[in-house]
């Protein structure tokens, strides 16, 4: 059976500045992810993992190349193009949880559903689902500053993916845990992505987390390359 491409990045490069002074990150970058598998995206500081998931996100431009997501070329689409592809089709995951702190679990959840047009009863029931599925439907009405470091992250991923995105970027999602959570919320985040079909891309800096996903790449002179751990 052949898998659907989810995430496409084709010959993609980034610099900035201009003349002499003209920095390159990337440079004709090429990478592919299919629905329900995990890519690890390990690499050092400085070699472009911020600008390549930024650029992934269409939160940034590329310099030249295509993004394609979904099978959908993204370079030519407005701003608010850009915003409504960000809404319906990509979910972040930061290493900070960046919850909305006056507001509870399940209320934080419910809230790119009810931007992208779902009932407030509709998306209550569907956050408390996903609640459940993250093993924490009990503590649905506490707020971020009541949760666990990793009762928070699982909620931030729940969040993520509430509007069933095709894709999942993840920015060491696990960096702020100690390894016993951050097995558990990688296993939660890993099950999710298995269920549901989205392809998730997670830098990670972890190589025992690294190791559990479908396949690894780095970066290599600015460009995308395959390795094994």
């Amino acid at each position: 059976m052949v898998k659907r491409t989810v995430l496409e990045l084709s010959n993609v490069s980034r610099g900035y500045g201009e003349g002499d002074a003209r920095l390159s990150i990337l440079k004709g970058a090429g990478l592919k992810l299919y629905e329900g598998e995990t890519v690890a995206l390990v690499a050092p500081s400085g070699t472009g993992k911020s600008t390549l998931l930024h650029i992934a996100g269409l939160l940034e431009q590329p310099s030249d190349g295509d993004v394609l997501i979904g099978g959908r070329n993204c370079n030519d689409l407005s701003d608010e193009g850009r915003t409504a592809v960000r809404r319906s089709s990509i979910g972040f995951v930061y290493q900070f949880h960046h919850l909305l702190p006056e507001f509870s679990a399940i209320e934080n959840i419910m809230m790119p559903q009810m931007i992208a047009g779902l009932s407030i009863p509709e998306a209550r029931k569907r956050s408390k689902a996903m609640l459940d599925y993250m093993r924490i439907g009990h503590r649905g009405d506490h707020r971020p500053a009541e949760l666990s470091g990793g009762e928070q992250q699982r909620v931030a991923i729940a969040r993520a993916v509430a509007n069933a995105p095709l894709l999942l970027l993840a920015d060491e999602p696990t960096g702020n845990l100690d390894p016993e959570t951050a097995a558990y919320v990688f296993s939660a985040l890993q099950a999710l992505v298995r269920q549901s079909g989205l392809a998730a891309l997670i830098a990670t800096h972890n190589h025992e987390l690294a190791h559990r996903m479908d396949r690894c790449v780095t970066l290599v002179d600015g460009k995308v390359v395959d390795f094994e751990l």
